[in-house]
């Protein structure tokens, strides 16, 4: 007992005195800094950036190493930034060329039925291919219609935004782009109308009367009013879509009897495709531009491809889904439209960032980028990111109320191909305030990186 008392006694003496000289560990080295710290301290000390919610994915795109990631990993409404996956989806389910409409002959008729192509007499991209097919037929005409398993507006729209050029209706034939367009070439003069056909439809406003806009709609009909200006102006209004209206005005310019009919296939019948416009003609338009309306008759022509009896963004969406094409992503999306119209769209800056890269992986990079807005070049980045030696940054913005983004490829000074996603949700500052402060940001980038 004596022996083992004296031994615990010692232990502890020792243990006492090993932690009376023991001195605190030392702290352990810093980490390395990101390979763009300096960035997300400007970031992080932006004024304009500080009180709204805002989020900044930067990837090299040669190595995937990632740059930055400033709040990369929160939920942002992409608004037109959407588009990118509407690209990506029509790259890899459309073919060359848009498929224009579906046909069979029996007899002396041509029986046709839309693609849902958005080309047919459309003010910006006409492709006069299937409109000369039903004009000059020898036959007769019959148009069978193709259903539509989605509303004519999506999910989330802003229903007072129906009388936008921005918002026009969907459909699996358009027409003219679902928009009547009116020029105000001359003050005291009055209004062209294309199509001509709805000349009965309008009316001047009674004087003394004002609106912020050139032309007033009715919610529920195809009436118009029209306002006179000091200045020419040229505006574009939806018109409200159904089958006696399309086959009305395809009989006014077709200047030939089109006769309604069912979609009956004979046994063994197989229809055939005609086919249309170059489906980078369409693409670009879309991108570039930012145009909605073709944004959304894409994903219904790749329901169509997909072999759809009726048509739905809705079925495309899930067939994207389940082909897995979306795994690499690494969070999921909320995906319910082709334009980012609808506020219910919901992703990442590390998402978009991550669909840029496989967008980059998928077509040629000359291909790409030629779809895409170019700084300083066309579209909607005409007017910023400018430089006289060439572009430098090509990308596609996305713009509602209070939301502002830009997703795309900036190549640096130095060489460096970079993805990025800059989101910016939730603001009250002017949209250009925004917009500048991300090209001051986005400029240094390329000028340190």
């Amino acid at each position: 007992m004596r022996r083992l008392f004296l031994f615990l006694a010692g232990l502890a003496g020792f243990a006492f005195a090993a932690s009376a000289q023991t001195t605190p560990p030392a702290a352990p080295p810093p980490l390395p800094a990101a390979p763009a710290d300096w960035l997300v301290r400007e970031l992080d000390n932006s004024p304009i950036l500080r009180q709204h919610h805002a989020g900044l994915q930067l990837t090299d795109v040669a190595t995937g190493e990632s740059l930055v990631a400033w709040h990369a990993e929160k939920y942002f409404v992409p608004a037109s930034t959407q588009k990118l996956l509407t690209l990506y989806t029509a790259l890899r389910i459309l073919p060359d060329s848009v498929p224009a409409l579906r046909y069979v002959v029996h007899g002396d008729t041509l029986l046709f039925r839309g693609t849902a192509d958005p080309s047919f007499l459309h003010g910006d991209i006409p492709s006069t291919r299937a409109y000369q097919l039903l004009q000059r037929w020898p036959g007769k005409l019959a148009y069978a219609e193709t259903p539509m398993a989605d509303a004519k507006l999506g999910p989330g729209w802003s229903w007072d935004d129906y009388p936008y050029y921005f918002q026009p209706e969907r459909g699996s034939f358009p027409i003219y782009g679902h928009t009547v367009r009116f020029y105000y070439r001359k003050p005291g003069l009055g209004v062209a109308v294309r199509p001509a056909w709805f000349n009965s439809a309008i009316r001047k406003a009674a004087r003394g009367t004002s609106s912020p806009d050139h032309v007033q709609r009715e919610l529920e009909a195809n009436r118009y009013t029209w306002y006179p200006a000091p200045k020419p102006w040229v505006d574009e209004v939806p018109f409200r879509t159904d089958r006696n209206l399309l086959l009305t005005l395809l009989r006014d310019t077709l200047k030939r009897p089109v006769q309604a009919a069912r979609w009956r296939l004979r046994p063994g019948e197989t229809p055939r495709t005609y086919y249309g416009l170059n489906v980078d003609s369409l693409l670009r338009r879309c991108i570039r531009v930012s145009d909605n309306f073709l944004a959304e008759q894409t994903l219904l022509l790749c329901s169509a491809q997909l072999g759809h009896d009726t048509l739905s963004i809705a079925r495309t969406i899930g067939y994207v889904r389940r082909q897995g094409w979306l795994r690499e992503l690494p969070d999921s999306v909320a995906w319910v439209d082709g334009s980012g119209l609808s506020r219910q769209n919901l992703t990442t800056p590390r998402n978009q960032v991550a669909l840029l890269l496989k967008l980059y992986q998928l077509v040629p990079e000359p291909r790409l980028f030629n779809l895409l807005a170019a700084g300083g070049r066309q579209g909607t980045l005409k007017r910023a990111y400018r430089d006289p030696q060439g572009p430098w940054l090509w990308g596609k913005t996305g713009t509602l109320t209070n939301n502002h983004n830009l997703c795309g490829y900036l190549r640096t000074r130095s060489g460096r191909l970079l993805a990025f996603s800059f989101l910016n949700n939730n603001h009250l500052a002017e949209t250009t305030v925004i917009r500048r402060e991300m090209e001051r940001i986005l400029t240094m980038t390329r000028e340190q990186l």
